[in-house]
């Protein structure tokens, strides 16, 4: 079981799961003292959003085996530790498990439903079509992570108070992806990708241009919704600010120092996603 454990990322999945609540929290701006009602959808969405990204995880794999033989030798598929028929079947039951768990919450909010059609469409068309297009993969990539906010924001019954956590998260991820791919240019298959097609300094630029319009992004909760000057303000301010900092830490060397810029990259997110919940004690 360890194999299939690695397999389906695990961090990954907390990120989402963790994200999925923290959209909820935001929405209701209640910080932890949500009635338990609340709590049952928020963690039936977060498991929901953790088994399709789980799938979409597998399933990625699955169809990347030739180009992870070059770029991730030590994945379970190319290793031989799980076959591709047991990977296969794993992401038919992860699909059919996501989709039942949010079904009592579909019945009360139903836009978790659309959220969630929309979702998995566009992950299967990502993995089966836009993957290959390069830069087009990237936005659906970037489009599926800001969803997840919006997925919890939805369940709490508010998503429109997510857009601009959601926009964050689209530009983040939109940088990291590019990074991925610069750093997976010599092993990729199959792929026309943004620094294949255009070369890594016009990718750097790029997501040096997604990180900076992130940032300015970063400051429409305190022009909307938050009081710079309430405790929750002045916490998001704070951490907001570590994880901008960070952010621009992982575009500063590119096309250099790949790897590294990937892994501050993740670190910003996971700073952002605080900030996030401080302002759910606004």
């Amino acid at each position: 079981m360890r194999a299939e454990f690695r397999l389906v990322r695990p961090a990954n999945l907390g990120v989402s799961f963790v994200g999925t609540i923290v959209g909820g929290l935001v929405a209701k701006g209640l910080g932890v003292s949500v009635g338990p009602t609340l709590w049952v959808y928020l963690v039936l969405a977060g498991l929901s959003t953790a088994c399709v990204t789980a799938a979409g995880n597998v399933l990625n794999d699955v169809l990347d085996v030739e180009g992870d033989r070059t770029n991730h030798p030590d994945r379970p598929l190319v290793t031989g530790e799980v076959t591709v028929d047991r990977a296969k079947g794993l992401v038919v039951g992860l699909f059919i498990v996501g989709l039942f768990l949010v079904l009592p919450v579909v019945a009360v909010a139903p836009l978790v439903g659309w959220i969630l059609g929309v979702a998995v469409v566009c992950l299967l068309a990502y993995e089966f079509l836009l993957k290959a297009q390069g830069f087009v993969g990237n936005l659906v990539v970037a489009f599926l992570t800001a969803m997840v906010f919006l997925y919890g924001g939805a369940a709490a019954g508010n998503a429109v108070l997510l857009l601009p956590f959601a926009g964050m998260a689209f530009l983040a991820t939109l940088s990291r992806e590019v990074i991925k791919d610069m750093e997976d240019v010599r092993g990729d298959v199959g792929r026309t990708t943004l620094p294949m097609a255009y070369g890594l300094p016009f990718s750097s630029r790029l997501a040096q241009l997604s990180v900076g319009a992130a940032i300015i992004f970063s400051s429409v909760p305190l022009l909307w919704f938050v009081s710079v000057t309430s405790a929750a303000g002045i916490i998001y301010l704070g951490l907001v600010a570590v994880a901008d900092v960070i952010f621009v830490v992982s575009v500063v060397y590119l096309p250099g120092r790949l790897h590294y810029e990937q892994t501050m990259s993740k670190v910003a997110m996971t700073v952002a996603l605080f900030a996030f919940l401080a302002v759910a004690f606004r």
